[in-house]
């Protein structure tokens, strides 16, 4: 019963925790920017100075450079999750006399998803050069709010095209800049956001794979135990039916690093599910997560120049071509040529 009620405690925490960052995202003056803002200041009244440039560096060195800690630390989450689950689920399923094809869906899975994450982060997204920016600008059209026509980047001193964004990590400019992705130690751009949704279907798949097989067999151990149709008497002295919370502390008492593994994989899954439809969403819309963050707080910002200033800008995304249009542009990124054959 603690088990259950401490593992409940803290799911609900990290799913409160990702809905309030999903819900102040992209806001400019969001509360939790401001208190973010103000515990900094409070903080930086504590923490010595040598210790702030340090935390400071590390952070830069994580975040704002491009490093492989967050692949290694994918492929080491991928390495435990699927070693306990070949050296413990795998085995006692075999002996339990699962079908074959239903213990071997998450390594398929698995297969397919390595196969996306090496295609998405050795891939070219979209790297907006001085050979090829002339063309590239004639590929989308400027919205006139979000993109400006005859905007030079200052670092890359090439004009920017219209979708495009320059990112700090990378230190280039990116077509249909989406998002840098640190697990993939590479940007999201026009060349391999196709792929990269791929990677995000396959491995919310993956995970909940892993998570039905292993909920399946501890089902079944359940089952043959008879545990389920056991029943206890209370303190005066009448009889009631095993509850759930009792069954899932007996699994945890009997496969401790399987519930564990279980709890996890299920969480993972969650949280990959709701990027996973954010993303898609993303797709059919025609959006990307630059974009929707930019156009989200584009009312707090100044007008633009060109703009009259007694008349507010709207935002209208003038990308989207319908569901399937959209999905066949993830997939099919438009060229200068198709753009003239319309």
């Amino acid at each position: 019963m603690d088990f259950l009620m401490l593992f409940l405690i803290y799911l609900c925490f990290v799913l409160a925790v990702t809905a309030l960052l999903c819900l102040c995202s992209g806001r400019k003056e969001s509360f939790l920017a401001r208190s973010v803002n103000r515990a900094s200041q409070v903080l930086s009244l504590v923490i010595p100075s040598q210790l702030q440039r340090l935390t400071h560096r590390a952070l830069h060195r994580l975040f704002h450079t491009r490093s492989c800690l967050f692949v290694v630390l994918h492929v080491a989450l991928q390495a435990a999750v699927f070693g306990e689950y070949t050296w413990e689920v795998f085995v006692y399923c075999w002996e339990l006399q699962f079908h074959i094809l239903l213990l071997l869906l998450p390594y398929l899975l698995l297969a397919g998803n390595v196969g996306c994450f090496l295609l998405c982060s050795r891939a070219n997204p979209g790297t907006v050069t001085k050979s090829n920016a002339a063309s590239l600008v004639k590929v989308y059209a400027y919205d006139g709010v979000l993109f400006q026509r005859g905007l030079v980047c200052p670092t890359c001193t090439v004009e920017k095209p219209a979708r495009s964004k320059h990112c700090s990590v990378c230190r280039t400019c990116v077509h249909r800049f989406d998002h840098h992705c640190v697990w993939v130690n590479n940007c999201i751009g026009a060349s391999n956001a196709g792929v990269f949704l791929l990677y995000l279907l396959s491995l919310t798949v993956t995970a909940g794979a892993v998570a039905a097989v292993t909920a399946a067999f501890l089902i079944q151990v359940l089952l043959l135990s008879n545990i389920m149709h056991s029943t206890y008497l209370d303190a005066q002295g009448q009889e009631h039916a095993v509850e759930i919370p009792f069954l899932v502390q007996h699994l945890f008492l009997t496969f401790p690093r399987i519930v564990f593994m279980l709890g996890f994989v299920i969480l993972l899954t969650l949280i990959l599910g709701g990027y996973c439809s954010f993303s898609l969403y993303l797709a059919l819309t025609n959006q990307t997560t630059n974009e929707w963050c930019k156009s989200r707080r584009f009312g707090g910002s100044p007008h633009l120049p060109s703009q009259p200033h007694d008349r507010p800008l709207v935002y209208k995304n003038i990308y989207s071509k319908g569901i399937w249009g959209n999905l066949k542009e993830i997939f099919n990124p438009p060229t200068v040529l198709e753009r003239k054959k319309k």
